[in-house]
Formats: structure tokens, C-alpha cells, sequence
């Protein structure tokens, strides 16, 4: 039997955010050795409980979250209370978590266990902003090497964005960090908005998840019933854009998606496009490929991955 794949999920919950978790603790190829919290769409105090109270709802309380980054590297901090409700997990009542949140920095804990595994054997997956990955890189270089990869959500080309006209929030609201990331020389998965639009939760699906009855699968329905209600009237569409668990669906699947390797390169300094990932999608510069960018998913396939797994919760 293939040992599990070790990952370190940085996370700033957020209702897609919680789905991607539980898919992760949902999925015994996968070891949840930590998960790191950081400011994104709603503050760190809320990220943070929020992560433990999806460790709680999975019935997984042993998992360790760690709070990281309270802001962006270099800007002010700019939240998504209008999407994801006041607490970040409006929707159902969850209740405040009993497990405790660690004491260690979320910075300290990245790179403690890199440095502590074997080169490749750590997969980092950053659902938000990326401030805490990049103080970890910036804090101890020697990390790099020893990521065996990056899969991330963020950015966006084909798609434009969906905070600005051109950028995606994650990358948006620490695009500094995003730079740092993707000049790293680690290898990288992105999940932009190319892709994340494709996977929609379709009232249909929704429904099959509620269906289920149980515990978790009622709470994820309830979280979907109330993230949707933003991107339905935003984009018209029947059901909203499942973003985050992308990431772990192309650890447990990655042939339901397809992209291309290229460069991705992030403005940094213009404030009417900063944070737009451009992305060299048709290799019209020499600049290094540094990033596998995907754009398409089988959506039955995802949605079929995730209603199976978390029904075993």
C-alpha cells in the first residue's frame, strides 16, 4: 500500500475553504500533518477558529492549526465578509471549537517540519493569501528545495478577476507574498479562476450532498447554500464556483483536470491591475516556466470525488 502523502494546509476559511479541508481528512491517501491559518477573507481570529471547527465537524480534533500572518506582507489587509458572511462560515450554526489552537507560529511550524522531513516528502497547499508561505520561504531559503511541490488557488488569465477586473482575491490581497512564492524555484499547481469556474454547485449537486444526511454532509450543504447565494447573482449561473478543494482533488485526481506548464509572473506595482497573474499561456516571452496553470476540469468527476468522500465522514 503507497503511504499516504504528507501535507501542510494554509488555509483562511472561508465556506470553499472548509469543503477542501474536509475532502483532505475525508481521503486516507492524504496526511493532514498540520494546518496553518492565515488573514484572508476574514481576519486571523476567524481563520483560525475556523479551521478548528472544521477539524471538529470531520471529527478529526487530534488535527494541529496553527495561526500565522495577521496582514500582507506590504499592504493593508482587504477581507471578503460580503462573500463568506460575517464569521467566514455563515451558513450553519457550528459550534466554538474545543480543541486548542497551537502555540507555535504558523511561520515557525512550515518550516520546523520541512527542515525535519526528507527532500519531496512535504506537499504544501495554500488555499489563500499566500503571506504565510512566503515568510517561510523569505525566513529559511534552505525550505525551497525540500517542498516537493505548491498546489495552490489563485490567479486567474482567460477569466480576468473576481475582486478587481483583472485580479483574483488570494493573490489580490498579498500579491507581494505571490511573488515571492512563484520566484522560488519550487514547483508549482495553480488553480486559477480558468478552472474554478468551471466547478459549479449546481443546485442538483448541492441537493445530492444534502441528501446524504448525515452531520457533515448537512453542514456542507448549508455552507454551499449560503457561499452560492454571491456568485449566482454575480455571474447568473446556476450555482457558484467551488474554488478551494481543487487543490486537494488534483492531489487525490489530478487526471479530472489539464492545463500547461508556463511562466506566471504577478503586477506588483500597478494599483489598477495589481495582482494580476499574467500568465504566458501561448510562450510568447523566454521567461522560465515556473508554474503548471490548469484551465479545465471534469466537473461530474470532482463533485462525484467529493459527495463520495465526504459521505465517509
Amino acid at each position: 500500500m503507497t503511504a499516504a502523502r504528507k501535507i501542510i494546509i494554509d488555509t483562511d476559511p472561508g465556506q470553499d475553504d472548509a469543503m477542501a479541508i474536509l475532502l483532505a481528512l475525508a481521503s486516507p491517501e492524504l496526511e493532514v500533518v498540520g494546518i496553518t491559518a492565515v488573514a484572508g477573507n476574514v481576519p486571523l481570529a476567524l481563520t483560525e477558529k475556523n479551521a478548528r471547527k472544521i477539524c471538529e465537524l470531520a471529527g478529526r480534533p487530534e488535527i494541529k492549526v496553527f495561526a500565522g500572518a495577521t496582514r500582507p506582507l506590504m499592504r493593508d489587509l482587504v477581507t471578503a465578509e460580503n462573500v463568506h458572511g460575517r464569521t467566514g462560515l455563515d451558513g450553519p450554526d457550528l459550534p466554538e471549537p474545543q480543541m486548542k489552537l497551537q502555540e507555535q507560529y504558523a511561520v515557525d511550524f512550515i518550516v520546523e517540519t520541512l527542515m525535519a522531513h526528507d527532500d519531496d516528502e512535504i506537499t504544501l497547499c495554500p488555499l489563500g493569501p499566500l503571506t504565510n508561505i512566503a515568510l517561510a520561504l523569505i525566513r529559511e531559503p534552505r525550505i525551497a528545495p525540500r517542498i516537493r511541490e505548491i498546489v495552490l488557488m489563485g490567479g486567474g488569465f482567460f477569466e480576468g478577476g473576481n475582486v478587481t477586473p483583472t485580479a483574483e482575491f488570494n493573490i489580490y490581497v498579498d500579491p507581494h507574498a505571490a511573488d515571492v512564492v512563484l520566484r522560488s524555484g519550487v514547483p508549482i499547481v495553480m488553480m486559477p479562476l480558468d478552472v474554478t469556474h468551471k466547478a459549479l454547485t449546481t443546485r442538483k449537486r448541492v441537493d445530492a450532498l444534502r441528501a446524504l444526511g448525515t452531520p457533515v454532509c448537512l453542514a456542507a450543504a448549508q455552507l454551499l447554500d449560503f457561499f452560492e447565494r454571491f456568485d449566482e447573482e454575480k455571474y447568473g449561473t446556476d450555482g457558484g464556483p467551488l474554488h478551494d478543494p481543487c487543490v486537494i482533488a488534483y492531489l487525490l485526481q489530478p487526471g479530472l483536470f489539464r492545463g500547461r506548464t508556463c511562466n506566471v509572473t504577478v503586477e506588483t506595482g500597478s494599483e489598477l491591475t495589481m495582482g494580476m497573474t499574467v500568465v504566458d499561456w501561448w510562450r510568447v516571452t523566454e521567461r522560465p516556466q515556473n508554474a503548471l496553470v490548469m484551465r479545465d476540469i471534469d466537473d461530474d468527476g470532482f463533485f462525484e470525488l467529493l459527495i463520495e468522500r465526504l459521505a465517509r465522514l
